[in-house]
């Protein structure tokens, strides 16, 4: 059994050691003493690390059409290819980021406690996973997942993090206007209205921005920083430090993201996948935890009402139609029940789900 790090040794971290002996401990152990491997963490092969696509969305704001063609295509491929690509020329300053990243690690140096339990940024503060039954349910990260409407509302709790509400207002209003842009140049490659707002849903009253932590593991590399999932959201970007960790499936095996210091990452989430009759891929990915480095990065989520049809570019779809509040519960019970997400397969037509079972001969052919 390996070693545990004393949880008194600082009180800032949240209790993942004792996260991680708990579900340990809960294994049913054979005779040798050792875990099933159906509840041990998960191995880690050695993965290939990859440049994902790069994109300069300067390249759409240029006056030459076949330019801006050019710059969506590029984006429409790596949609539909790797479900994740990287984007220069986005407008965030390095500057802004830089601070974010200052103020970020000042938040999550508060003590553990006041981070839990103080209301601090309206009490969206959240560790680790409360319903792993097992150590690959397990994430070894922490992390203040906030609604815009909340950044800007007067009533928020920032302790005394004063000057962190000015530094989140204005990533979040970038990043926002990032994930617009991509979006809706993403969605005129598949016939929706040039100008217009897509999703039209989606606005600062319920988009999301997460901040995230991944301490450093002794556990690593058999622990995950967060698990393998999709998102379940129209668009994401994402600012990462340069420590690495973002992995993602690609070709049925798992492919390392190289950081790069002046990009963002956008990936495809479901909803976006489902919107697109499956041109664009919502892809699984997850982040490994590191055993000497802390892990900083902040993702925005483009999200609908919960009351939004979540539609198509055209029909037929191979989809039930739902809400975004409908896809949320259902996910939400699929997790309580089985311990993971299901997503997209739930809202599949009868008539694709029969198109994707083999075909069985009869006895007569």
């Amino acid at each position: 059994m390996p070693a545990f790090a004393d949880p008194r040794a600082t009180t800032a971290d949240p209790p993942l050691a004792d996260s991680y002996r708990a579900l340990l401990r809960g294994c049913e152990l054979d005779g040798r003493g050792i875990a099933p491997t159906s509840q041990q963490a998960p191995e880690s092969p050695a993965v290939l690390e990859r440049e994902l696509p790069m994109i300069d969305l300067q390249r759409l704001r240029s006056g030459d059409a076949r330019e801006r063609k050019a710059c969506v295509a590029a984006m429409a491929s790596a949609a539909s290819e790797w479900g994740f690509f990287q984007v220069t020329g986005h407008g965030v300053g390095r500057e802004v980021l830089e601070e974010m990243r200052r103020e970020q690690a000042r938040l999550f140096r508060l003590p553990f406690d006041t981070k839990e339990k103080a209301g601090l940024l309206n009490g969206s503060y959240r560790w680790g996973n409360p319903t792993a039954t097992s150590l690959r349910q397990l994430s070894w990260s922490e992390a203040f997942h906030i609604p815009l409407v909340s950044i800007s509302g007067e009533d928020c709790d920032y302790g005394k993090l004063s000057s962190l509400r000015g530094v989140m207002r204005e990533v979040a209003g970038a990043m926002s206007r990032v994930a617009d842009t991509v979006a809706g140049a993403l969605a005129e490659n598949l016939g929706h209205e040039a100008g217009s707002t897509f999703p039209a849903s989606c606005d600062g009253t319920t988009c999301f921005l997460r901040l995230n932590r991944y301490p450093a593991c002794p556990f690593a590399p058999d622990t995950f920083g967060l698990v393998p999932h999709t998102d379940s959201d129209f668009l994401t970007i994402l600012c990462q430090d340069q420590v690495g960790g973002l992995q993602l499936m690609k070709d049925s095996r798992w492919v390392a993201v190289k950081p790069h210091a002046d990009a963002l990452i956008v990936n495809i989430g479901d909803l976006f996948q489902a919107w697109s009759n499956d041109r664009y891929k919502s892809v699984e990915h997850k982040v490994v935890a590191n055993s000497k480095a802390e892990r900083f990065s902040v993702a925005y989520f483009l999200c609908p009402s919960y009351d939004s049809p979540v539609g198509t570019c055209a029909e037929p779809s191979p989809y039930e139609a739902f809400t975004f509040g409908e896809y949320r519960g259902k996910v939400q019970d699929d997790v309580k029940r089985t311990g993971k997400k299901i997503g997209l397969p739930n809202f599949l037509k009868r008539s694709t789900l029969d198109a994707q079972k083999p075909h069985r001969p009869s006895l007569c052919s």
